[in-house]
């Protein structure tokens, strides 16, 4: 889909909701009021724990604070159900829906941004809009068990694309169990970094086509600090996780990485130096160089 059809695609859809702003809404004692747009009556209950894929539109006024549709290349983002944080926290709010249903919520900006942390077009008493549309409803476990069962089809079908890719590159790379493939390309000094340590990074990740999407050493893309993370605690790709546990200090590598143990089933939005963004289920090259590994400090 253009990027027009989905802008009037999306244009359509709060068009369509706002035709049903006059009807009332049903406010909770949170203060989270919610009016059902479609109700599809369905027979699995949206519980806490559950996995929900939607389509979420947030405005305040005319200014959209975040459009699923535009930053997710038109599909619906996955999200867990989690215990309502705040009062008139949306969360309270899916778990009245079901798979196929689509609902109003609005809730007074004020509870969202309670800490003070909220952008400058946002004024004391403003309400937040939300327009949502589930699109489906699974257990933990089943979730689960159908990521697992996709992740193990796609390695399969990635594990011969990377191998043509190694060839026609001249690449000689080493592969692990869990199907990631790395070159050192200088070796380092000392031990390797050990969950839970601090490591600090350049790095540069590509598509196998070249494209470059986001870079620490490239100006263009914004950011020029070196990138740390705790090693281990899931704040990265699960193959850089594993892949940047195998290098020391000083050391450079090339990891490539499945889709499974990259970014999966789930496209990740363009920037101005890379429109397209990351596709889903994209096998991903980062060159990387490890500056360092440091225990976390200890409160």
């Amino acid at each position: 889909m253009t990027k027009n059809k989905m802008l009037l695609a999306t244009l359509l859809i709060i068009t369509g909701m706002f035709s049903c702003t006059q009807k009332k809404y049903t406010k909770l004692k949170s203060g989270l009021e919610y009016l059902i747009v479609k109700d599809e009556k369905g027979d699995k209950k949206t519980d806490i724990g559950s996995i929900i894929s939607l389509h979420i539109l947030t405005k305040i006024g005319d200014s959209v604070l975040f459009d699923s549709r535009k930053n997710n290349n038109n599909e619906p983002i996955p999200a867990q159900i989690a215990k309502p944080q705040y009062n008139g926290d949306l969360m309270e709010g899916l778990t009245l829906l079901t798979a196929g249903d689509s609902a109003l919520f609005r809730v007074c900006a004020d509870s969202i941004f309670r800490n003070g942390q909220k952008p400058p077009f946002v004024k004391p008493g403003d309400t937040v809009h939300f327009y949502v549309k589930m699109v489906s409803v699974k257990s933990l476990e089943e979730y689960q068990k159908e990521e697992q069962e996709t992740a193990t089809k796609q390695i399969s079908a990635d594990e011969e694309i990377i191998k043509k890719y190694l060839v026609d590159n001249n690449i000689t790379a080493i592969k692990t169990g869990s199907g990631l493939y790395y070159v050192i390309t200088q070796a380092g000094s000392g031990e390797n970094a050990k969950p839970g340590q601090e490591v600090t990074m350049n790095y540069t990740g590509k598509l196998l086509d070249g494209t470059s999407f986001d870079s620490n050493q490239d100006p263009k893309f914004g950011h020029t600090e070196p990138f740390k993370f705790q090693l281990g605690s899931g704040q990265v790709i699960k193959g850089w996780d594993e892949g940047i546990a195998l290098l020391n200090k000083g050391a450079k590598a090339k990891l490539i990485i499945p889709s499974p143990l990259g970014y999966g089933t789930r496209a990740m939005p363009g920037n101005p130096n890379n429109e397209k963004g990351i596709p889903a289920n994209s096998i991903l090259v980062f060159d990387v160089e490890m500056l360092g590994a440091k225990d976390m400090a200890t409160k």
